[in-house]
């Protein structure tokens, strides 16, 4: 026997588990899912059908709780679609292009990852407060940043904007340059470049990325809670508004808002199982390419 079957073998046999240990791997993994993520969940939705199920259309139909679903929407159908321009273009320009700064676009592009969403808010305190030397400028052209929309679309939009660009530019790195160089080789512009050829090989994984941001731009809590200054009726995101609705005793509402999120997060999830299906057969199909 040589040397190479004998280590392969040694290997084999240690990757082999017994049926009970399988077993026991298995039902820790399954007992931990359930007491962390489908508990919590489940109890979600028996509090909010606590008291029955008009109580519960009544307090999502309450008017503090429907402006704080338009604000909701409202900043994930504008940080959503920035991110989406700003990914692929930083995406595009970091896996086709080589110049000067580009490791350092990347790690900015990491930035939100490691610092927390509390420490942005306060950042953007800092640069448009009443104190600060932006701020009192703004205000006197009429522009409100902190306590309205802007301050919580700036803040929404620095803690979601790595999540199209981080999708990306792993895929387009894989696929390389060798499609687009013969599209304009064969006359193709750099529009019609990127509209069928990159576009149509990114498409999977961009949807993916695309489906995050808007997952953590509506649910944020953290640095929208900075800057948004509470204001009820105006300033209240969905999460901000459990957390009033919670504080004040009032657990149906509180519950009853958060199932719009728990959907979310549970339409996410199918969501991102079928991408995940699609954005590993398209990385198979580009690493044969």
């Amino acid at each position: 026997m040589s040397a190479e079957t004998s280590t392969s073998r040694r290997f084999r046999d240690a990757a082999t588990e017994t049926p009970l240990a399988r077993y026991i791997l298995v039902a820790i993994a399954v007992g931990f899912m359930a007491l962390i993520l489908l508990m919590p969940l489940l109890l979600v939705f028996i509090e909010a059908f606590r008291q029955g199920i008009p109580a519960f259309f009544e307090a999502l139909g309450d008017v503090d709780a429907l402006a704080a679903i338009r604000l909701t929407l409202l900043v994930a159908a504008i940080a959503v679609p920035l991110n989406l321009v700003f990914g692929v273009s930083a995406a595009w320009a970091i896996a086709k292009f080589e110049f000067k700064g580009k490791t350092f676009l990347t790690t900015l592009i990491d930035l939100p990852f490691s610092i927390s969403p509390v420490i942005s808010g306060l950042v953007y305190v800092l640069l448009f407060g009443a104190n600060s030397y932006l701020g009192p400028i703004l205000k006197g052209w009429g522009i409100e940043i902190l306590f309205a929309v802007p301050g919580i679309v700036l803040a929404t939009v620095f803690v979601t904007f790595p999540f199209v660009a981080r999708e990306l530019i792993p895929l387009m790195q894989e696929q390389g340059t060798g499609d687009e160089e013969a599209a304009l080789s064969l006359g193709a512009n750099g529009w019609q470049t990127f509209w069928y050829v990159t576009l149509p090989n990114i498409k999977w994984g961009l949807l993916y990325g695309v489906l995050l941001c808007n997952a953590r731009a509506m649910g944020e809590f953290g640095a929208v809670s900075v800057v948004s200054g509470h204001i009820r009726g105006l300033t209240e995101t969905m999460p901000l508004h459990v957390e009033v609705l919670y504080n004040e005793y009032n657990f149906v509402a509180a519950f009853a808002v958060s199932t719009l999120l728990a959907l979310l997060a549970l339409v996410t999830l199918a969501l991102k199982t079928i991408l995940e299906i699609r954005y590993g057969e398209q990385l198979s199909a580009s690493r044969k390419h």
